[in-house]
Formats: C-alpha cells, structure tokens, sequence
C-alpha cells in the first residue's frame, strides 16, 4: 500500500498539479473562515470582494476546481488579508 503526504498528492498526476491544489485550499479555508467570521450575509460579502453571490457560494461550498491560484489571491487581498509565503528545499 502505498502512503501519501496529502489527498493532493494521492489525487493529482504530477507534484506541480498536487502543490497547487494543497495552495488553492488553504486559500479557500482562510477566504471561507474570513467570510463566516464577518457575520454578513453571503450577497454583502461577494459585493465586497467582486464576486457574484452564486460564484461565492461556489466558494464557500468548496467547488475548488472553478477558482485559480491567481483569482484566490486576488479575493484573499480584496479581504484584507496578508498573504506570507514560505519557499523552502523539499
């Protein structure tokens, strides 16, 4: 039986394809807590981040196939979050 580090890394065809997705759901986790913790209604929220409130419920419902890295950065800095990213060897 062979193990995995992350579902990602079980699922996706290369490392490349499986370290995106691992970067897409941290940005998906933290944009979906940002959006819980605001207290506002899902229509408020996509009017802040420039999104419709079907395609922010496609966030929220975890359609992470329909978001790119880049169009998650983009939502995360329209929250007014700090993004740190830490490259390292493997």
């Amino acid at each position: 039986m062979k193990s995995y580090n992350s579902v990602w890394d079980a699922l996706e065809d290369s490392p490349e394809e499986a370290q995106n997705m691992k970067m897409r759901s941290i940005f998906i986790m933290a944009i979906k807590d940002y959006v819980k913790q605001s207290g506002s209604t899902q229509t408020a929220m996509a009017k802040t981040l420039g999104i419709s409130q079907p395609r922010l419920n496609d966030l929220l419902t975890g359609k992470i196939g329909k978001f790119s890295l880049d169009k998650l950065v983009g939502l995360a800095v329209k929250a007014g979050m700090s993004i740190n990213l830490d490259v390292k060897a493997a």
